[in-house]
């Protein structure tokens, strides 16, 4: 099986670095905290750009720093792509030179061949003759993640690489990076705070508090954990994976389907048995003890409550198991009371058809 080994120890005195992972060598694992949490440090330990004095990677099987045997591969002979915040593009090359640039590195057959893949999945073709103060800032970053991956990398590595962007231009990006984990057999490693990026991108989330490991684990295990500050903040979400089933065009909605039921959202532009991931915020749960007969929410699915917490200013957070997927509602603890929640109790969920859709 692959997967990804990062062990290190690293102190700064006012900063400590300290995290044991074990993550899946494919899909993308997402480093999730506010600033500070160490997420930039434990990613440079990985790279190798950072050196802790107490530290163990393995990629796959292979092996690139082990303290105890006094092993530190450099990073230039690290089978690695790196993105930074910046696209740090060389400004008197074009694109396609700033491409052909990366090549020089490796000496591999297959070299171009990976280089017009990358150039394909993240749809620059018409941009090889610019330079890149010709560039959106979405495009720069595009040329640069091609320009890591056609270095042929055993793993990507990437850093807050939309923090520079404003929000049109993370749009415009969005889609393209959704599609690596689809499109790649390497792991991507990828760091950020916004939680937005984490409901499109992540396959795994780890959440970084004070250079330690808060919880980790696949996404719908993390958004959905009451232990862990995602359950309680106020832009609170599970991501469910569904495939697009009937178009119901005289209403403008989709109808997708998951395991266990349906939904019905905002019509979307896709073929039937499209994969797709819905986002629903805590905010757009509530909860009912009878099916209604009479409302204007089209989302009304049996539940069962597997989890409660207290929330903040007055809310509780209930964890409800539809089917096979966890969602999460933010109700107040009066309807708490009044409706004489527990856990096990059957229950409907409703869920408004405000929830974000999210192209997979």
């Amino acid at each position: 099986m692959n997967t990804i080994q990062a062990r290190f120890q690293l102190d700064y005195g006012e900063f400590k670095l300290e995290v044991d992972l074990q993550l899946p060598g494919t899909g993308i694992t997402v480093l999730f905290g506010d600033s500070g949490s160490g997420k930039t440090t434990l990613l440079r330990c990985i790279a190798g750009l950072q050196q802790a004095p107490q530290g163990f990677v393995k990629i796959n099987g292979t092996l690139w720093q082990d303290s105890e045997r006094q092993l530190f591969l450099p990073t230039y002979k690290r089978s690695l792509g790196y993105v930074f915040q910046d696209a740090n593009l060389f400004p008197h090359l074009t694109v396609l030179d700033n491409l052909y640039y990366g090549l020089t590195r490796i000496k591999q057959n297959n070299g171009m061949e990976k280089l017009l893949l990358a150039i394909e999945l993240l749809g620059i073709g018409h941009l090889m003759a610019r330079m890149p103060e010709r560039l959106s800032g979405g495009e720069r970053q595009r040329v640069a993640i091609a320009r890591a991956l056609a270095l042929n990398p055993d793993i990507l590595l990437m850093d807050e690489p939309l923090a520079s962007l404003d929000f049109k231009r993370k749009q415009e990006i969005l889609p393209f990076l959704s599609s690596l984990h689809q499109q790649l057999d390497i792991p991507v490693v990828y760091v950020t705070h916004s939680e937005q990026e984490v409901a499109q991108l992540a396959d795994t989330l780890v959440i970084l508090e004070a250079g330690r490991v808060v919880a980790a684990g696949p996404l719908s295990d993390m958004q959905s954990r009451l232990d862990v500050p995602l359950a309680q903040d106020r832009s609170a979400a599970t991501v469910w994976q569904v495939l697009v089933a009937e178009q119901e065009v005289d209403y403008q909605l989709t109808r997708v389907e998951f395991a266990g039921g349906s939904l019905s959202i905002p019509v979307v532009d896709a073929e039937i048995g499209t994969p797709l991931r819905v986002q629903i915020y805590a905010r757009d749960v509530s909860i009912a003890l009878e099916a209604p007969t009479a409302t204007s929410i089209l989302n009304v699915l049996p539940a069962i409550i597997t989890g409660m917490a207290e929330g903040r200013s007055g809310q509780s957070v209930i964890r409800l198991q539809v089917g096979k997927q966890t969602l999460l509602a933010h109700i107040t603890r009066k309807s708490v009371l009044l409706l004489g929640l527990q856990i096990d109790m059957a229950v409907y969920a409703q869920i408004k058809g405000v929830s974000t859709l999210i192209h997979q």
